[in-house]
């Protein structure tokens, strides 16, 4: 196993690591220090885990130290192979990161301890569930998560969260004394529909009819749509995307957590991935929907509109990616955190989960109890979700 090092004296604010290498493990501070190939081989393919997305990510001013997300990925290597990795970064805050600790923070503040920083491991500003110890081999896996709490215990760190893993990761998490958390999120599921109508044959009546009169309000306003992937997307669409994911942030009185130049990236170096969903209203352009795909999944994740016009955010980013994914045989679409709108609109109730090391033994228990409790209101809260279903009784068998 590694050795670690402690801090240094000096304070720095976000604190880094020091020294922190041996024969095994090390951690990089930009992902680009690792070739995009032996990153690729251990993300399992995932669009979102990828090297370019990651990458894309970490570039100023958007998933950096500057704004709160300093990266300090766990590396793990076999001489000059790349054999594991744990994506990592050094929270000053818990934004944009879609499992709620606030309450933790604050506890902590109370109590004259420091919370801040603390080590996550996530894709930034991306509710997305998918692996975290990225390696083939479980040995290299155990090795990830017991070297990422010896690293957080030689530096003195609060804690250490693993957001959105996997649930074949879990047992392992658990067996290295990490407390797992529970959350719902809403995904569509492809069952084989022929085409938009067999997928609206499966509800109930009255939520067919509703969806139906939905739709036809927002086209009655003179909106169409047109879905654009890959090559289609061009510079001029892409402006106006920004333009539309902009005001979604400034209607707010906040900033965009992303660039121009993000999304320029992901369409330079990953247009396969990409879905562009635009609305227009009398041949303009009022509506965007950004989303990227995955294998056999299709990830809903940026939108924004000049107008406000009614049902204009269902239609797009969900009924919208429906008929795509229905189009393209896509087994499943995932609508992004929250919203039990999304309900009535075919996306069905999915347990994710996270998992939290915390140093301080008084409050590991105090947030293993509140857990506990959380995790009761969250399966009856998805139970409720279950029975309130739009679909017949028969058609998600």
């Amino acid at each position: 196993m590694a050795t670690t090092s402690s801090v240094g004296e000096t304070p720095h604010y976000p604190p880094k690591f020091s020294g922190i290498v041996s024969l095994n493990f090390s951690l990089i501070h930009r992902i680009s220090d690792v070739s995009s190939q032996q990153w690729d081989a251990l993300s399992s393919g995932h669009s979102l885990l990828s090297h370019t997305f990651l990458s894309a990510l970490e570039t100023p001013p958007n998933a950096c130290p500057d704004t709160g997300w300093a990266p300090h990925h766990l590396i793990a290597r076999n001489a000059e192979h790349l054999m594991g990795a744990l994506p990592l970064y050094l929270k000053s805050h818990s934004r944009g990161e879609y499992v709620f600790d606030h309450g933790w923070a604050n506890a902590y503040h109370q109590h004259g301890l420091a919370y801040y920083p603390r080590l996550v491991s996530a894709i930034p500003f991306t509710p997305v569930s998918g692996p975290r110890l990225l390696s083939p081999d479980l040995s290299t896996q155990h090795a990830l998560i017991h070297q990422a709490i010896d690293l957080s215990k030689a530096n003195a760190i609060s804690s250490l969260h693993i957001l959105f893993p996997h649930t074949a990761q879990l047992p392992l998490l658990q067996e290295a004394g990490l407390l797992i958390r529970e959350g719902v999120q809403f995904h569509w599921k492809n069952r084989g529909y022929r085409d938009y109508d067999d997928f609206l044959d499966c509800f109930r009546q009255k939520y067919r009819k509703k969806l139906r009169q939905d739709s036809r309000k927002v086209h009655e306003q003179g909106v169409e749509f047109t879905h654009h992937v890959a090559t289609d997307i061009d510079e001029t669409l892409l402006l106006f995307f920004y333009q539309c994911y902009s005001n979604t942030y400034f209607i707010r009185g906040q900033r965009p957590y992303l660039s121009f130049a993000f999304f320029q990236e992901l369409l330079q170096r990953m247009p396969e991935a990409l879905l562009l969903i635009v609305a227009h209203q009398n041949s303009k352009p009022v509506a965007c929907a950004l989303s990227v795909r995955s294998g056999s999944t299709l990830f809903g994740r940026y939108w924004g509109s000049v107008l406000d016009i009614p049902g204009l955010h269902f239609e797009t980013c969900y009924i919208q990616a429906i008929r795509w994914c229905i189009e393209q045989g896509i087994e499943c679409f995932e609508g992004g955190a929250q919203g039990e709108h999304k309900l009535a609109r075919g996306l069905e109730p999915v347990t994710t989960y996270s998992a939290h090391w915390i140093a301080e033994p008084a409050f590991r228990q105090a947030i293993a109890d509140f857990l506990q409790r959380e995790r009761e209101a969250v399966h009856h809260y998805k139970q409720e979700l279950i029975e309130a279903m739009p679909f017949k009784a028969d058609s998600t068998t």
